[in-house]
């Protein structure tokens, strides 16, 4: 039976995530942020581990003679920089009847005090079936390399995940992945008064009104299709010299049929631009819809879905769930907020998941 009072941690949880949104923490910024996670996980005692800007912690309450598995909890507090058309002052917290406004409330704030919460209840029961770590990162909005990917290898063997992102506390069980590819056109330079040289800009298009019409062929039944899209292009120097290089980039969402390097191959096949994939790291995500952390959220009421955007799951290798307070439909939008309702009820739903959970 657990000695802490739960509503005193809700009512814990609704002060935090105000002291959050009034200490900025834009991507790569999150140091002052971190330090107040970290001072009141102190007060209730947890040794805090910290590497950069991420900050994390267990419990001790498992058998530790025995080869126990391992859960982590995982959301980050780094938010994106506030766009135009706020009506409150994005960096203040701002209280409207059910609504708390503010950037990062609910993107991921509202996920990282739920799962504070769901952590230090869980952590003062007798005993639990498995070892809890929670981790709460930075770096996430730009996929950073000194985000959660620089402390996984600390963390030891994780035997599930679960992330905290806005999902409507809904379970995502698969999650397309990423891949940012610079394919670059390579011609000739000439004056453009003459029948001469090889314009890259005519290269690139062709290339680029190919890939328009492409499409791949395996849908996943959580994911769909890969999506394909070119987003940027840029070419020539000036107005009379026929451009010898022309270069333009692809966003493309991968589902779990394809290994990125399988999608790149695909199409090098299929057009002469040639490709240079940014980074490999953000992969389609996909958990057994068998494993029994799905059974149970299905047994309690949950729904399961497959999500189309990406999080920091994409860099576990380990089986993962999506599930977080809020609706993702408000994340980087102006005048983003979360309901006080919702962190209520997602603290609940977090620890009904957790509570009793056995592999």
């Amino acid at each position: 039976m657990s000695l802490v009072n739960l509503q005193v941690l809700k009512k814990e949880a609704i002060q935090l995530l105000i002291q959050l949104i009034n200490t900025p923490s834009i991507s790569k910024k999150e140091k002052k942020v971190s330090f107040l996670i970290e001072d009141y996980l102190s007060r209730y005692g947890f040794h805090i581990k910290r590497k950069f800007n991420n900050i994390w912690t267990e419990n001790t309450n498992y058998n530790q003679k025995e080869n126990t598995r391992t859960i982590l909890l995982n959301s980050h507090y780094d938010t994106i920089p506030p766009g135009k058309n706020w009506k409150t002052d994005p960096f203040t917290a701002t209280k409207k009847e059910e609504k708390l406004i503010g950037l990062g409330s609910n993107d991921a704030g509202a996920s990282v005090v739920s799962l504070i919460s769901t952590f230090i209840y869980l952590s003062s029961f007798s005993l639990l079936p498995y070892r809890l770590i929670l981790a709460i990162t930075a770096e996430e909005e730009i996929s950073g390399p000194l985000g959660v990917r620089s402390i996984l290898p600390e963390l030891g063997c994780i035997d599930l995940g679960i992330v905290g992102e806005p999902t409507n506390m809904q379970v995502a069980i698969a999650e397309k992945g990423l891949m940012v590819l610079d394919c670059i056109s390579e011609g000739k330079t000439g004056h453009s008064a003459r029948d001469i040289g090889i314009n890259a800009i005519y290269l690139a298009t062709r290339d680029i009104e190919y890939l328009r019409k492409f499409r791949f062929y395996r849908k996943s039944k959580l994911l769909g299709f890969p999506t394909l899209t070119v987003t940027q292009i840029q070419g020539g120097i000036q107005h009379n010299v026929i451009p010898d290089f022309c270069s333009f980039v692809i966003d493309i969402r991968t589902n779990e049929l394809y290994s990125n390097e399988e999608l790149i191959e695909i199409l090098q096949k299929r057009i002469d631009s040639k490709i240079k994939p940014r980074t490999y790291h953000s992969n389609s995500s996909f958990i057994n819809p068998m494993h029994p952390i799905v059974l149970k959220a299905k047994f309690i009421g949950i729904k399961t879905y497959g999500s189309p955007t990406l999080s920091d799951q994409s860099l576990m290798s380990f089986p993962t769930i999506k599930m977080g307070v809020g609706d993702s439909v408000r994340s980087h939008t102006p005048n983003e907020y979360i309901l006080i309702s919702e962190i209520m009820d997602g603290i609940d739903i977090y620890i009904r998941l957790l509570n009793d959970f056995h592999f």
